[in-house]
């Protein structure tokens, strides 16, 4: 059975209390600088909250902070304390910060936020015994104590790829960023299409923070070949109006109102891309002459900071998103007492703290044990739970895109009973007779290693060219699509 984090049982009470957040002895001020104090055993479960108060990322920061000592109102445990700690947004600082959190007497650390902060900390966290609950999703940090509760990238993508091929998506396209979160989508992809059944066509790499996706697009969508052909039928055509055909020039009258001939190879196309890049690489492919719904556009949980229900061509696509059942409670309460909504990066704080509350209950028990419970956790994010490598699961909501508004089109599942977990990092077994996607936009050896960590053999690679019988086929369906008869 699920274990339900205890302050939803009583939240939705408080939702109608005075809404102030207040110390009650339980929050206490930040240090920057190591200290030799140590606090006495007095029977309170302290916890070290590490946090970048200052420098470059103290927005998030002190977001997080917020977010933390609203949990800790909500859940009105009195032996738990949160002591915070200025991170300076640096490891030197997570160092300083850890060490002083240590000598107080923290049983539990939460935070810091980047990968190389967790990296900093984690020995010296590893050596006393003291689990770490940081936000960063690096895999390169995370290891049994040193766990995160950021939304990992291979279970968003195994979520939202599982759902679209359980609706009749079969042939996989991927237009990624070319970096360390780029080969993670495909990495993930790959290994998520084997389980499902489905096959990935090919795969384009763009520069990260462009909005040019003019090449790239083109190249994907077999816009060349696909004009060509047409071209050619045409050119057939034309010799036959030339003879004197009349249902030539008909024929030929209808397919000069078309671009394209024959469909492209995929039927999906997977986008980790918000704001601008996102339209304009949808924008693209449109132009390009690949559209909704012949072609279904995915992402990750990134589109839920883009407002899309004014994009007619985004219309209908689906992406995962942190379970809503109970994140409004939290971002109605936020921006109350803050003036401004928060991301979803506070609300794992939030749920940070009420993990905290509930292991502090846990007297004399061993906290990596009572973290890593299988059965999982209830936060505001639904259900999560933390893994022994340092990983988590998340129980994910299927989100579709329409004109009034995002909607909920598949709940995040309660309960982890039919879940397991999926490693998107894990080595890649091939089947035999597996045949690799077709790479744009980086060299196709470079970009085989950085996925399958190797570069491929011959009998794996995809082929190049578009074989006789199966180029005849294509123009067949194409004409049929058209409902298009060409006279012999």
């Amino acid at each position: 059975m699920l274990k339900k984090i205890s302050f939803l049982f009583g939240f939705l009470a408080l939702a109608g209390c005075q809404s102030t957040v207040v110390t009650q002895g339980g929050a206490e001020g930040s240090s920057t600088e190591i200290s030799e104090v140590t606090l006495g055993n007095d029977g309170t479960f302290r916890v070290g909250v590490l946090l970048p108060l200052s420098g470059n990322a103290a927005k998030q920061g002190n977001g997080l902070k917020n977010a933390t000592m609203l949990a800790l109102e909500d859940v009105n445990e009195p032996n738990l304390i949160l002591q915070y700690y200025d991170t300076k947004g640096t490891p030197e600082g997570a160092q300083v910060a850890a060490v002083n959190a240590l000598n107080q007497n923290s049983r539990l650390l939460i935070g810091p936020l980047k990968s190389s902060s967790v990296q900093a900390i984690s020995e010296e966290a590893r050596s006393r015994n003291v689990p770490v609950i940081a936000f960063n999703t690096g895999s390169n940090v995370l290891q049994p104590g040193i766990y995160t509760l950021g939304l990992m990238v291979d279970e968003q993508v195994d979520r939202i790829m599982t759902y679209a091929a359980n609706h009749g998506r079969s042939r996989f396209a991927l237009l990624i960023p070319d970096n360390k979160t780029g080969v993670a989508v495909a990495r993930a992809a790959v290994k998520s299409a084997q389980k499902n059944g489905v096959k990935i066509t090919r795969i384009g790499f763009y520069t990260p923070g462009t909005t040019d996706f003019s090449d790239i697009s083109k190249q994907m969508s077999d816009y060349n070949a696909r004009t060509g052909r047409l071209q050619n039928l045409k050119n057939s055509l034309k010799a036959k109006v030339n003879a004197g055909d009349a249902n030539a020039a008909k024929v030929l009258a209808r397919l000069n109102k078309t671009d394209t001939l024959g469909d492209v190879d995929f039927d999906t196309v997977l986008i980790p891309e918000s704001g601008a890049g996102l339209k304009a690489a949808v924008a693209m492919f449109g132009y390009y002459d690949v559209y909704a719904p012949q072609v279904k556009f995915i992402g990750t949980s990134v589109w839920e900071n883009t407002p899309l229900n004014r994009e007619s061509a985004l219309r209908g696509s689906w992406y995962p998103a942190l379970s809503r059942s109970h994140g409004s409670y939290f971002a109605n309460k936020y921006a109350n007492l803050f003036g401004e909504r928060p991301s979803s990066l506070y609300s794992m704080g939030y749920d940070a703290v009420a993990l905290s509350a509930a292991l502090s209950k846990k007297s004399g028990a061993d906290l990596n044990e009572t973290i890593t419970n299988p059965d999982g956790y209830l936060g505001i994010n639904g259900a999560f739970r933390l893994l022994e490598n340092g990983q988590n699961q998340h129980s994910l909501d299927i989100v579709e895109v329409r004109p009034g508004g995002d909607v909920i089109i598949d709940e995040a599942p309660k309960k982890f009973d039919l879940m397991e977990p999926f490693d998107g990092n894990s080595a890649i077994v091939l089947e035999p007779g597996y045949q690799a996607p077709r790479i744009f936009g980086k060299d196709t050896s470079t970009a085989q290693s950085l996925i399958y960590g190797r570069s491929l053999g011959l009998e794996n690679q995809p082929l190049d060219y578009i074989p006789t019988a199966q180029e005849k086929e294509i123009v067949r369906e194409g004409l049929q699509k058209l409902n298009i008869v060409v006279p012999e």
